[in-house]
């Protein structure tokens, strides 16, 4: 049973607005780290910390009052000027934060939240008193050896010095009629982090679960049992923050509609009627386009209220770099831009995890220690950058990195050396192509970290998850200059631009992101390279695959068009029979049976309901028989056999 019966809504209100809070503490705790003195920084932190304090003390959550109303304390001399800031109490802060996150988690599941580590609050208390020295054990930052943090006593929790708190051991020796026990202090050893060595997988994943509340099952490339949807998710997914002037404008809107609907009424009755005159007609016509303009105004309008700014997903990123930096002694600063970027609300969690792993390959191995930067001629100080924009009718999120690039060579050598492609291949692939490799599943491993700068372990995850939400993942890499990776998602999952193609007069769509141009199919311009029929378009030669091979339908007649299409791995012609313009179509999931190849549904404007593939899922079904020799493309076989 939850410990919050009858305070659900209070507790889920207090969760999505501490949630909020905290993280922008976490951020103005990694500025506070590059100005230690800034005053007013000092205070909004003091803030969110006491606002926090006072939410939890609603709800009866005392252990986290506690941790909150040390830290406060902190705080408070910090501002003051009685305490300075230093590398080892901002440690003790951040965990103070993870502790408080951890305290959420708990609250979600309708607990109350457990204390906080003795080791903490002892941290804490050593840090008022100004008496914490530079390798606590509670710091993340690993120190040489194991430092021994002693577990202090429930009663050692509150302060003793305050005349309205409870004497706990005098109260414990009262009823038991024995004197309180004391705890024996526990050795904690931190671990060691070598300053040439990579970061390990556990270590990375564990700073990861400190700033953000991660899951094992989080983690890219998990092959477990899926662990399925957090509580706290099931509960959030079902809201959004919308400003109340875009509600206003709905509203505005639906009036409007309701209006020209009753004027579409009156008209209808005039007709029935019999009033069918030139004016009469005229004026229908005007009601109607009006609907058609405010139907379309309403469908942006209610649009817009599922975007969100896509700082709220940001704001967790330079905590992450900051904790992944200091284990690995190297010094780099995250830069945001474009926070105020709107993205759809249902991307912004499926996204989280994805720059997660960037930002962690940014750090762990796209950027070199500081010493290879200074023997290089860079600045000690790494910079990581995350930016969101818009462009067209996509968003733009780039992950880019100061550090030492990407090698297109080793990346092909390593490649043919694990068996993944031929040496035929590899000889024939560009730069771009190249850098695409660390998509391929187990391309590298934790022993090649050195050879390939430890890019692709778990990328092709990464490229997954793009992936389901319609977007592309593309890399642009200079050797000693850096790496950025691209990623290109449309503004909403919930309207698709798809192309209509036509086989045998059945229509099909396919998602317009993914369609570079259609051309005319001549039998002279096709080409048949090792078996498989081509075309050449702008010097690149391109493999043709024909739809009625990918949905195994038969060929009955020669293709007449083309349709250019490029995917992350690979671009390719889809031979068509014919196709019927453009449509942006309002998907609908098919749920209980899918097919294979087929992401959804959609109705076109005529009412004919007609099927959205899912390329990908076709093209990696198909293997080695999508290929179509030039014979076959052009149903020369059946000409010869006519022939006789």
């Amino acid at each position: 049973m939850s410990d919050f019966s009858g305070m659900e809504d209070l507790l889920q209100d207090f969760l999505v607005e501490a949630g909020d809070l905290l993280s922008g503490v976490d951020n103005k705790l990694v500025d506070l780290e590059r100005t230690p003195h800034d005053r007013a920084l000092l205070n909004e932190i003091f803030r969110g910390f006491h606002t926090i304090k006072g939410g939890a003390g609603f709800l009866n959550a005392t252990e986290m009052v506690t941790l909150c109303h040390l830290t406060e304390n902190l705080f408070d001399l910090l501002r003051n000027g009685q305490l300075t800031v230093t590398p080892e109490v901002l440690d003790v802060i951040l965990l103070a934060t993870s502790s408080v996150r951890t305290m959420f988690g708990e609250l979600e599941r309708g607990m109350q939240p457990k204390p906080a580590a003795p080791e903490l609050i002892s941290s804490l208390r050593l840090a008022i008193a100004g008496e914490l020295k530079g390798g606590n054990a509670s710091a993340p930052a690993a120190p040489a050896a194991p430092v021994a943090a002693p577990v202090v006593p429930v009663a050692a929790v509150m302060p003793a010095a305050a005349s309205t708190d409870l004497d706990w051991n005098g109260l414990y020796a009262a009823v038991t009629g024995t004197p309180a026990p004391v705890a024996e202090p526990v050795v904690v050893a931190a671990p060691v982090v070598a300053a040439d060595s990579g970061l390990t997988d556990s270590a990375a994943e564990q700073i990861i679960k400190n700033a953000v509340g991660r899951r094992e099952t989080d983690k890219p490339g998990y092959q477990g049992p899926p662990g399925g949807r957090r509580d706290s998710e099931k509960v959030r997914d079902n809201s959004i923050r919308v400003d109340t002037a875009r509600l206003d404008q709905v509203l505005n809107l639906s009036g409007e509609i309701g209006l020209t609907k009753n004027r579409l009424n009156a008209l209808r009755s005039d007709i029935l009627n019999g009033k069918s005159d030139t004016d009469t007609l005229h004026a229908l016509d005007v009601a109607v386009s009006q609907l058609d303009l405010l139907v379309s105004d309403l469908q942006n309008a209610v649009m817009k209220t599922r975007m969100q700014p896509i700082g709220r997903l940001f704001q967790k990123y330079p905590r992450i770099a900051r904790d992944l930096a200091r284990s690995l002694g190297k010094d780099v600063e995250m830069v945001l831009t474009g926070e105020e970027t709107e993205i759809d609300k249902t991307m912004i969690e499926d996204l989280s995890d994805p720059i997660i792993h960037l930002i962690r390959n940014a750090v762990d191995h796209g950027v070199e220690a500081m010493q290879d930067r200074a023997a290089a001629g860079k600045p000690e100080k790494s910079i990581v950058r995350l930016e969101a924009r818009q462009e067209g009718d996509h968003i733009l999120i780039l992950v880019a990195d100061d550090g030492r690039g990407m090698n297109a060579e080793r990346l092909r050598a390593k490649a043919v050396e694990k068996g993944l492609i031929t040496d035929e291949e590899a000889n024939t692939m560009d730069e771009r192509q190249s850098f695409n490799l660390i998509f391929l599943p187990g391309f590298s491993t934790a022993a090649q970290i050195s050879d390939v700068s430890g890019r692709g372990v778990g990328m092709d995850v990464v490229r997954t998850n793009i992936q389901k939400l319609n977007g592309t993942i593309d890399i642009r890499s200079e050797q000693g200059k850096g790496t950025t990776f691209i990623i290109s998602l449309p503004l909403t999952l919930a309207i698709l631009p798809v192309l209509l193609v036509c086989l045998n007069e059945q229509p099909f769509a396919v998602p317009l992101s993914m369609v570079r141009e259609i051309l005319p199919i001549h039998s002279a311009e096709v080409q048949e390279l090792g078996g498989r029929a081509t075309m050449v378009v702008r010097g690149e030669v391109l493999p043709i695959v024909t739809l009625a091979g990918l949905l195994g339908w038969p060929q009955d007649r020669v293709p007449e068009y083309g349709v250019l299409m490029q995917t992350a791995e690979q671009s390719f012609i889809l031979a068509i029979d014919s196709f019927a313009g453009r449509e942006d179509a309002v998907i609908k999931s098919l749920d209980d049976f899918r097919p294979k190849g087929v992401a959804g549904v959609s109705t076109l404007s005529n009412g004919q309901i007609v099927l959205i593939l899912d390329m990908k899922e076709l093209l990696g079904g198909m293997g080695d028989q999508r290929n179509v020799t030039r014979a076959q493309l052009l149903l020369e076989h059946k000409s010869f056999a006519l022939a006789a």
